[in-house]
């Protein structure tokens, strides 16, 4: 799975790295975060058929249909191999999908002495992109939320030491492809959901103070060892 994550890009990085010409997130809004958690808000990028847009989504999606919004607690990852087909996920699947972007992300590896919190990210720290889906959820008041999910896919070499799963990071190719609304072949956008080249990853330890989401500091990417 994919619990947490970190985003600390210079907003402009953000805006260039994913060629958005409408962001409904300014840059005084904007704030580092290294130590995304479910349930908060994040930044994504959507394509309204025209242009990249950036806005924020809460992290756990919500279905259309769903009676209560908590349901999004137990919906911050999708499988990849099966999105297209669940009815929690196939319209989004189909017509909304987004990009969430990330510098790294962090997964517990267990041991015989408990779990060792680990960072994965980019060599050369590089900033990235998960592929995600989203949805627009009303409630019986009026609210809309704007929701999301990231999909997570068979660990690579890099990943199957830590975990048996690893959200999928997209190259900049597909990107383009996995945002456009008009591509809904499910057997084209499944190609494009897969692990990520091992060889373009590097993971190591980093402090046990990441376990706690009031932790947002600099201090969490820090390799320990």
């Amino acid at each position: 799975m994919c619990g947490r994550f970190a985003l600390y890009a210079d907003y402009e990085a953000l805006l260039e790295r994913f060629e958005i010409e409408q962001a409904a997130l300014d840059r005084a809004s904007y704030e580092e975060n290294y130590n995304v958690a479910p349930s908060q808000q994040i930044v994504a990028v959507i394509n309204d058929g025209k242009r990249n847009r950036l806005g924020t989504f809460r992290w756990g999606l919500i279905p259309s249909w769903a009676k209560d919004q908590k349901i999004g607690y137990k919906m911050i990852n999708a499988r990849a191999e099966t999105a297209a087909e669940k009815p929690s996920f196939r319209r989004a699947f189909k017509k909304k999908r987004c990009l969430i972007p990330a510098n790294a992300f962090y997964e517990w590896k267990k041991g015989q002495d408990g779990k060792t919190p680990m960072l994965i990210h980019l060599e050369g720290d590089e900033l990235f992109a998960f592929a995600g889906l989203w949805e627009s959820w009303e409630s019986p008041e009026g609210e809309v939320v704007h929701s999301c999910t990231i999909l997570t896919t068979q660990p690579n070499a890099v990943m199957a030491d830590i975990h048996d799963r690893m959200p999928v990071i997209l190259d900049k190719e597909a990107e383009k492809t996995w945002l456009d609304p008009n591509v809904q072949d499910p057997e084209l956008l499944q190609k494009l959901i897969k692990p990520y080249e091992a060889a373009e990853l590097e993971a190591y330890e980093v402090s046990a103070a990441v376990n706690s989401p009031k932790n947002t500091g600099q201090e969490l990417i820090r390799k320990i060892g």
